[in-house]
C-alpha cells in the first residue's frame, strides 16, 4: 500500500517531503486532490491538507509558530513548527520544504503565520536549534521579528511578501477555517 501511494504521489508531482508527512489515516494528496479531508488536527513538527470549507485545529500551540497557507481553489494546507523537534517529526528548518511541497504549483492567496513570534528567531527556519554545535552559540530573538518571521516564511515558501501574514497570538489552540 505504502509503495502504490509513494508512486502515484511520484506521478502526480507530489514532492517527496510532502508525501512523507501526509497523515497516515488518509492517502497522499495529490495535487488539487479533493480526497482531502475537511478536518484536520496538525500538532508539533506536521503538515496537513484540508479541503474547501474545512478547519485546521492546531492544539497546544505554546512556543510554537503555526503556518496556515490559503489556495485559490479554498483548500487550507497547515503546518505547526515547533522550536524544539518531536520525536518522527519534522525539525523547524523542515517545515516550509514540507509546506511548500504539498502547496506544489497550487496559487497561493493568502499565508497566515500564527503564535509565539516572540520565542522565534526567523533563522530557525534555516538552520533548527537542534542542528546548532556543542558550544556554538544558539541565535535568539532579541524581540518581536514580525517582518523577519515573514519574510522568511514567503523565501521558504516561494510566495510574495504581500500575501504573508504574523499575529502574535495567546498560548492555547487556534482553529482555523
Amino acid at each position: 500500500m505504502a509503495l502504490a501511494a509513494a508512486l502515484l504521489a511520484l506521478q502526480l508531482g507530489v514532492s517527496p517531503a510532502a508525501q512523507a508527512y501526509a497523515p497516515a489515516e488518509a492517502a497522499p494528496y495529490a495535487v488539487g486532490n479533493p480526497a482531502a479531508p475537511g478536518r484536520a488536527t496538525v500538532t508539533e513538527g506536521q503538515v496537513r491538507e484540508v479541503a474547501r470549507g474545512g478547519v485546521i485545529v492546531y492544539p497546544s500551540v505554546t512556543s510554537c509558530l503555526t503556518i496556515t497557507v490559503r489556495l485559490r481553489n479554498g483548500a487550507l494546507l497547515g503546518a505547526h513548527a515547533s522550536l524544539f523537534q518531536v520525536p518522527g517529526e519534522l525539525r523547524s528548518d523542515e517545515i516550509l520544504a514540507a509546506l511548500k511541497g504539498l502547496v506544489g504549483d497550487r496559487p497561493v492567496t493568502s499565508v497566515q503565520v500564527r503564535g509565539a513570534v516572540g520565542a522565534w528567531h526567523p533563522g530557525y527556519f534555516a538552520k533548527a536549534i537542534e542542528d546548532y554545535g556543542e558550544g556554538e552559540a544558539v541565535t535568539v530573538p532579541t524581540g518581536r521579528d514580525f517582518d523577519g518571521i515573514a519574510r522568511a516564511v514567503s523565501q521558504g515558501l516561494g510566495v510574495r511578501r504581500s500575501l504573508v501574514t504574523v499575529e502574535d497570538v495567546p498560548d492555547g489552540d487556534q482553529t482555523v477555517g
